[in-house]
């Protein structure tokens, strides 16, 4: 794993490449763009920062850093909204060939990836959630319907968990049909994909695969909503000292400095518990216990601090000019994604 600065210099490199080319004008195109997000912003961050090779080993053409480096990029892309095939590819598809161990697969798909030239996508829920797969396994064909895939409609190459194992199969073969789900967060485009008696090749059926692939979907998401629920804080104290009122910046009333400092409390207790869960990951023992703790309570801050964020912008936050309601929208979208752990949490006696 990276140091302290090593990683800080990392997050200062992406930020600075979202800034610079992820504006807030370049989102609205990427949402209403047949791919849902900025190509041009996926090859810079993967040309210049190599974003996609991070959590590939370099036997298989990455970089060999990590997940504790991956899901530093998966933060600062949760600041801005963009969703390049970074989650869905770089991290669960890479993650979900690692797993199987499945050497040729790896040899073959993984370079590309690395490369961010091939994306993956994993088909995984059925229409109820992650907890059973949607599509089945019988004599090396596929069939039936994965939902919430994310890169599904532009993926090249689809990763289908079953109750079988994992298997690989082409997103472009006759069998596959792939359509665009209508969800609420039009910032993170979702897929369903049919499958119908398609030939599929088998990666592995290790059942703990699975497992650890879901906690690294838990662990991701909670990154991503410390780096969004951050932005919310930061967005509003910003606001709040040029909006005036009464004669006065807002942020000078007493009642709103108590409010942010509890959405700051919240943003960093978030944090805390997302990069526990990611170093337990990271390190390969990672709590079950932290996991769940950090996929609930990330969950939990990121839509309190976007629900202040629209009450303390006011009718502003409400308009389609404003970003206040696309972050309320992915706050709801990301407490649902990959599931839930069940509760409660208490630790055994």
């Amino acid at each position: 794993m990276s140091s302290a600065a090593e990683l800080q210099e990392l997050a200062t490199t992406v930020r600075a490449v979202l800034t610079k080319h992820g504006d807030r004008d370049v989102l609205r195109r990427a949402i209403d763009s047949e791919l849902g997000y900025d190509a041009q912003l996926w090859s810079l961050l993967c040309e210049q920062v190599g974003v996609a090779a991070l959590a590939i080993p370099e036997e298989y053409g990455g970089i060999g850093a990590g997940l504790v480096e991956a899901l530093l990029v998966v933060e600062e892309l949760g600041r801005t909204l963009h969703t390049p095939p970074m989650l869905g590819s770089a991290v669960l598809g890479a993650q979900a060939v690692l797993l199987s161990g499945n050497t040729e697969a790896c040899e073959r798909l993984l370079p590309e990836v690395a490369e961010g030239t091939r994306t993956l996508a994993v088909c995984w829920a059925d229409a109820r959630g992650w907890d059973s797969p949607g599509v089945r396994a019988e004599d090396g064909t596929l069939t039936g319907t994965a939902h919430y895939v994310l890169d599904g409609a532009n993926a090249d190459t689809l990763i289908v968990v079953t109750a079988e194992g994992l298997y690989e199969i082409d997103a472009a073969a006759p069998e596959v049909a792939r359509t665009v789900s209508p969800t609420m967060d039009p910032s993170r485009r979702l897929s369903e994909i049919t499958f119908t008696a398609a030939p599929a090749r088998a990666l592995g059926d290790d059942a703990a695969a699975v497992a650890r692939l879901r906690e690294i979907a838990w662990a991701a998401i909670a990154a991503e909503q410390v780096g969004a629920a951050d932005h919310c804080l930061w967005m509003t104290v910003e606001y709040s000292k040029s909006r005036v009122q009464f004669g006065r910046p807002i942020g000078s009333f007493q009642a709103l400095k108590h409010r942010m400092a509890d959405m700051y409390v919240l943003v960093e207790s978030a944090r805390s518990a997302a990069y526990a869960a990611i170093a337990g990951l990271a390190a390969g023992d990672p709590d079950p216990l932290d996991l769940a703790a950090a996929r609930i309570h990330c969950s939990q801050a990121f839509s309190a601090i976007v629900g202040e964020t629209v009450q303390l912008h006011g009718g502003i936050a409400i308009t389609w000019e404003h970003d206040a309601h696309l972050f309320f929208k992915r706050a709801h979208g990301d407490a649902q994604l990959f599931g839930t752990p069940p509760r409660p949490l208490a630790r055994p006696a």
